[in-house]
């Protein structure tokens, strides 16, 4: 490979910095420029919704690498350095300044932005998102004892923040369109039990209404449903998902399919540019359809993938999707698509701590949801993520026995 151009990374977040540093890994000796637009260096999101909200951790402890690491590793890193034009002809890109970076490959880790609520009222003081360092600094803010929070969406960050306030001394309220929580993510009886958690330490969780607008006059004192009833809050916190930020893609002519539309190698139609993490859409291979996924263990994997590929292996995206929440003193893990389930499998694997397991249509394990205690749900998520690898089939009886050890499913499997 020529080392006459950089590898170029537009997006330093997560999935940015783990593949600037996987590229010098492997091999790859030449130039690497990172380039970011927050002016921050590279920094991992989940504490902002934990950790850093309580006060347990400085968003400086974020930090995914020291200024050393860059400088040892040779990674020109640009933290305040927006692309504006992708020039795929030139195989260079144009930044907002006017300086022009050639590059041998491109990856694009752009991630995504928080859905703002589209209301009146909406751009009232106190109404936040949580995406950045700087809005955990000011939702931080906000979260002071005897103070009433408006939460809207009840999705992983919404019930996270949820959770954190009350931590606070807050008094919430969680304010959901949908007919029940976390509706894409988990079956809906591991969704009750951890709205049901919820409930039990104070906060007002409802279900299926709809928002019209947010009350104020300079900042927000309340959300009005439509059905009239006004809900009296000190600040809204919304939490009603994201969007890929393809801007830059799309505008350079590349595929767009609920993100960047790569292949299992995380290439685009364009052969010498890659994308990974939230931004992009991927063909899995083991759930045969193509999906996004948003969150940390995604944006690790592919950065891992991409840099390979970018160096000419060839490898394929096919790892079992895993993700986790803290809620209180209650761990959420979740592993391949529940959603893809049409029967729910409940294991009970501790006084206070279940499994919830979904089996398509044809009894093939596709997703396996853990609500309790961590050291009670973690090593039986973990051997479902083994068997979903398998695409194995089984008996919904030997899944909600306790008695059962999955690690023997696995062995019968072999």
């Amino acid at each position: 490979m020529s080392t006459t151009d950089a590898m170029l990374i537009v997006g330093a977040g997560q999935c940015g910095a783990r593949a600037a540093h996987a590229l010098r890994e492997h091999g790859w000796d030449g130039a690497i420029t990172l380039l970011g637009d927050e002016g921050l260096a590279p920094y991992e999101r989940p504490p902002l919704s934990k950790s850093v909200l309580l006060g347990q951790k400085t968003t400086a402890q974020c930090t995914i690498y020291d200024e050393a690491f860059y400088r040892d590793q040779r990674i020109d890193l640009r933290i305040e350095a927006p692309v504006s034009t992708i020039d795929r002809a030139g195989r260079r890109v144009v930044l907002a300044n006017g300086d022009v970076l050639a590059y041998h490959r491109l990856l694009i880790a752009t991630g995504a932005r928080p859905r703002r609520l589209e209301l009146p009222g909406a751009t009232l003081r106190g109404v936040h998102v949580l995406r950045g360092v700087r809005d955990a600094q000011v939702i931080a803010d906000e979260l002071m004892p005897g103070r009433r929070i408006a939460v809207i969406g009840a999705g992983f960050i919404g019930l996270e923040i949820a959770a954190t306030a009350v931590a606070r001394g807050c008094e919430v309220f969680v304010l959901e369109a949908a007919p029940r929580a976390l509706m894409r993510a988990v079956p809906e009886a591991a969704a009750g039990r951890i709205v049901e958690q919820h409930r039990q330490k104070g906060v007002d969780v409802r279900f299926a209404v709809r928002v019209g607008r947010m009350v104020g006059t300079a900042c927000v004192s309340g959300v009005q449903l439509v059905d009239g009833t006004t809900l009296p809050c000190d600040a809204v916190i919304a939490g009603i998902g994201v969007t890929p930020r393809t801007e830059l893609a799309q505008a350079a002519g590349l595929d767009i399919e609920n993100g960047i539309a790569v292949d299992a190698t995380l290439r685009t139609n364009d052969p010498q540019i890659f994308a990974a993490g939230d931004v992009c859409s991927f063909p899995h291979l083991l759930l045969g359809r193509r999906i996004r996924l948003e969150c940390w263990k995604n944006a690790e994997d592919q950065a891992r993938v991409a840099a390979r590929n970018m160096l000419g292996h060839g490898e394929t995206c096919s790892s079992v999707p895993w993700f986790w929440s803290d809620q209180y003193d209650m761990t959420i893990q979740v592993a391949g698509m529940p959603a893809l389930g049409t029967t729910t499998v409940v294991r009970e694997t501790g006084p206070a701590s279940c499994v919830f397991f979904a089996l398509d249509g044809d009894g093939v394990l596709v997703g396996a949801s853990g609500v309790g205690h961590v050291s009670e749900i973690a090593r039986d998520v973990r051997f479902a993520q083994e068997l979903m690898a398998r695409r194995a089939c089984v008996e919904p009886r030997l899944l909600a026995d306790r008695g059962t050890k999955l690690r023997s499913l696995l062995t019968a499997e072999v």
